[in-house]
């Protein structure tokens, strides 16, 4: 599953997905509005508004799960879109 932290409301803040037991971080510094578009989707927001990148709600912390996602922004799911690989990145917190 997906939620949004640290933002104003549910619909806003810093994308973690729920993976083996606990929250990790989705780090992408390709960040853009198809991307955001499918996880508005997923988590039943509605339109996509903007799509924030550089930390803006603050950096994450423990295990940084995603890295390089490529939504379309057609998927119903963020699982759908491409990515590095599970744990493969080049983020630091």
């Amino acid at each position: 599953s997906l939620r949004l932290v640290d933002g104003p409301d549910s619909c806003s803040g810093r994308l973690e997905v729920f993976h083996n037991g606990s929250w990790a971080t989705v780090c992408d510094d390709g960040w853009d509005m198809s991307d955001a578009a499918v996880v508005c989707r997923q988590l039943g927001c509605g339109q996509v508004l903007a799509a924030k990148s550089d930390a803006f709600f603050g950096e994450g912390t423990g295990v940084v799960l995603l890295d390089e996602v490529a939504c379309g922004g057609d998927e119903s799911s963020l699982e759908q879109c491409s990515h590095q690989g599970l744990g493969t990145h080049d983020c630091y917190h």
